[in-house]
């Protein structure tokens, strides 16, 4: 690994995209991971950026052990330009979290909208996207990370509790976006679908629940296939575009991230 140089380019409209669910255990970070990538294979310039603290495992995933993470950050020893550095496989740059630490959910509100501006600064300046891997759950700074996104992204399967979940990340996303005047652009990805019909009945499923209680319809982001090799993927800390460039999930985040 080396240290990001992180200069100044020509300004850009780069965008935040938040990637988000209401539980784990649905392949969030996985996906986070794979868009970065597919994204740099376009020829983008992309960070990605851990935002779960408590359970941060970006760098588990792509096998790192950075010097520094997110943790300086908040404890104010170092900025976020400080801590990100190049994964030269990906080609994109990374800002890692820390596992083991619930410092997230308790943030200084502070020192949040700090790390927000930040990242926006970044995005403007160094970078196209800046892909935020968000922490599964609802607590605050979840919310208002999403919020800040220019897009955000819920993933979600076929389980039922995955459904109800995602429908309450959109829910409070519906209301967080009133709270701030945002516009808002919330996208749904299914993930573990068995084919694309099913993935467009699970879509169907929330979007169901979304017009009926909530009077909105979110867009369809994309749907991904269960495919076996995301797994061993995964055990082996490898990027799936890489090792299995040609599989059925690898062409669905592609074209995923083609849409975006």
């Amino acid at each position: 690994m080396t240290v990001s140089p992180f200069v100044t380019r020509p300004a850009s409209d780069g965008r935040l995209i938040a990637v988000a669910s209401g539980k784990g255990g649905v392949g969030k970070t996985w996906f986070a991971i794979t868009l970065a990538h597919a994204m740099a294979r376009a020829g983008q310039r992309v960070l990605l950026f851990d935002g779960d603290l408590g359970l941060a495992n970006i760098d588990i995933q792509l096998g790192l052990m950075p010097e520094r993470d997110l943790s300086a950050v908040l404890n104010g020893n170092a900025s976020v330009i400080d801590v990100v550095f190049s994964y030269a496989p990906g080609g994109f740059d990374v800002l890692p979290g820390r596992s083991g630490s619930g410092a997230l959910s308790t943030i200084n509100p502070q020192t949040l909208e700090q790390i927000l501006t930040e990242l926006r600064a970044a995005a403007m300046r160094s970078y196209d996207v800046v892909v935020l891997d968000l922490a599964a759950g609802l607590d605050r700074a979840v919310r208002r990370m999403a919020v800040a996104a220019d897009t955000l992204l819920v993933v979600v399967t076929d389980e039922p509790t995955s459904l109800t979940d995602a429908y309450a990340v959109l829910k409070l996303y519906a209301k967080d976006r009133l709270s701030f005047g945002k516009t808002g652009d919330a996208r749904v990805v299914v993930n573990l679908a068995p084919n694309h019909t099913g993935g467009e009945r699970t879509f169907a499923a929330l979007s169901r629940a979304t017009t009926a209680f909530l009077g909105q319809t979110p867009k369809l982001a994309g749907i991904i296939r269960r495919d076996e090799k995301v797994p061993e993927a995964i055990r082996r800390q490898s990027l799936m575009l890489t090792r299995h460039p040609t599989s059925a999930a690898a062409r669905d985040v592609e074209q995923l991230a083609r849409s975006l």
